[in-house]
């Protein structure tokens, strides 16, 4: 099961028009551009980066049924539930997966940071499985995101539903992505452990990984790729050269306060690139402060990427 899944997925964002309502020819052409990309195993919708938390249940339903409509046969499609209601979540979940997700990555909603509860955490992946007889990712939330993350008893609990075939380990901190790696590995070999900490690739990679779920690949889906495959034939020089290409964008856009910024900063950089027409999000950040845009020009550079739009 687990070689189904392994590989390396772009999560895409959703661009808008000025009215904040989707651009449908946009995101068209950010699926195409993305997914034809040689040896990318699919793509993540409605993922974080995709804006899953403020979206309607329509248009995240909508947005499955355009990915499968676009993206070629081979091309996985993970898409996200994100979701407070378990019911609404399980409802949704079956709509997504009848208009052509090949999975379903279960988000823990933001209100869980507040406090954790155990059984909560494991009631609500179990009535979303019960309903989709199809394969399901986990994801962890990262070690500074409140009570976001599980814990070893929720972990374990979760990998025990029969659905799951992986997980993005999101814990954005190394020494914990190896410590859940190996208890998930010890219990359940089968499942793909996908690393997802853009400034910790490199040295996920090198812990061991099945892959990547990785908003970055929107942006240098060609570096991450190389740097994927150097890793998995044990070339450390090659993929240090790519790491140092990559770790200074992942550092602009990931690692400066607020991280509620990230998306912001993915359709920035989009939009200097000529990707998209503008950065709109559907939440109430309006624009970038000069600082952010300075260093995501800088690290767009440091890349190899050549800027076409340059925004003041």
């Amino acid at each position: 099961m687990t070689s189904k899944v392994n590989g390396v997925y772009a999560a895409t964002i959703v661009p808008l028009n000025q009215d904040r309502s989707i651009n449908i020819n946009e995101l068209s052409d950010h699926l195409i551009d993305i997914s034809k990309k040689k040896s990318l195993r699919g793509v993540l919708i409605n993922g974080h980066a995709g804006e899953n938390h403020i979206l309607t249940k329509e248009e995240q339903i909508n947005i499955v049924k355009i990915t499968r409509d676009i993206v070629p046969k081979n091309i996985k499609i993970v898409s996200g539930l994100n979701f407070e209601d378990s019911n609404i979540a399980s409802s949704v979940a079956d709509k997504m997966i009848n208009n052509g997700a090949d999975s379903i990555m279960i988000f823990p909603p933001f209100s869980w940071s507040i406090a954790y509860d155990h059984h909560l955490i494991i009631n609500h992946h179990k009535i979303i499985s019960k309903n989709i007889d199809f394969p399901i990712m986990l994801y962890q939330a990262s070690i500074a995101a409140g009570n976001l993350p599980y814990n070893t008893e929720t972990l374990k609990n979760l990998i025990d539903i029969k659905q799951v075939v992986a997980i993005k380990e999101g814990s954005w901190e190394t020494s914990k992505y190896e410590e859940n790696r190996k208890i998930i590995k010890n219990l359940r070999p089968e499942i793909a452990v996908m690393a997802s900490g853009d400034e910790h690739l490199m040295s996920c990679f090198t812990v061991g990984t099945e892959g990547s779920l990785v908003s970055l690949a929107i942006i240098i889906p060609d570096i991450i790729l190389k740097l994927y495959d150097a890793i998995k034939k044990k070339n450390f020089q090659n993929a240090l050269k790519y790491h140092n290409k990559i770790y200074p964008l992942a550092k602009a856009i990931y690692g400066f306060p607020p991280s509620s910024h990230a998306t912001a900063r993915l359709k920035t950089c989009l939009k200097m690139l000529g990707k998209i027409k503008n950065d709109k999000m559907r939440s109430s950040i309006n624009s970038l402060n000069n600082n952010d845009i300075n260093n995501l020009k800088s690290a767009l550079t440091l890349s190899g990427l050549q800027i076409k739009n340059h925004i003041i």
